[in-house]
């Protein structure tokens, strides 16, 4: 892919530079394919850890610490291509958002299947996340620019606010239809930016190609 790639989120650029930093000291045998295997293997321990944490609340933190290992595994594998020069550009982009897709039903399920929330709020999670992506590929095939979520927020940032509220369900704050109602909120705000991301394409697209 020829795209040009864009990151706005809040923690983009220290990210970037933590990553670098470790894929720069990574041995020779560890390979992209590798933490891409390594970043499906957390995503499904996540899920069965929220699972689990039906029966004892101390699964969240192992909840939390796999989301770290997820974080490894999912934004690792893309740098150190590139720090060793041995991208694969469509591959690569075939295959990071495949595996990004399944880790979001995964993570999404399991939260749904945890005495936290509920299965129908996770999965409206999931979709309204789906439906997002699906708009960026869309724009990306529409004007050659892939960027990275929507506003400030990003996948490392919502990694870091699901282990907060990991540790405070862990620690035994009221969880009372709690995650149901900013799950359901999320996925407001997700649709609401989904809408007015379209509208603003179709306008530019329709300068592009008048009628």
């Amino acid at each position: 892919m020829s795209e040009t790639r864009t990151k706005k989120f809040l923690l983009a650029v220290p990210e970037a530079r933590v990553l670098e930093w470790i894929a720069r000291r990574l041995p020779a045998r560890v390979m992209p394919d590798h933490l891409t295997a390594l970043g499906v293997l957390a995503a499904l321990g996540i899920a069965a850890a929220y699972v689990l944490s039906n029966g004892d609340s101390g699964w969240l933190w192992a909840a939390s610490a796999l989301l770290v290992v997820h974080w490894l595994g999912d934004s690792l594998d893309g740098t150190l291509a590139r720090v060793r020069q041995t991208e694969r550009p469509r591959y690569g982009y075939y295959l990071d958002h495949l595996v990004d897709a399944f880790a979001t039903a995964a993570i999404g399920i399991g939260l749904g299947l945890s005495p936290y929330m509920l299965l129908a709020v996770g999965l409206t999670i999931v979709i309204a996340y789906l439906i997002l992506s699906i708009n960026t590929y869309l724009e990306t095939q529409a004007f050659g620019v892939f960027t990275l979520g929507y506003g400030r927020l990003g996948p490392t940032e919502a990694r870091l606010m699901l282990i907060a509220v990991n540790t405070a369900l862990a620690l035994g704050a009221s969880t009372f239809g709690f995650l149901d109602v900013l799950g359901i909120a999320l996925a407001a705000v997700m649709i609401a930016a989904l809408v007015g991301r379209a509208a603003r394409n179709l306008k530019r697209l329709s300068e592009l190609e008048p009628a």
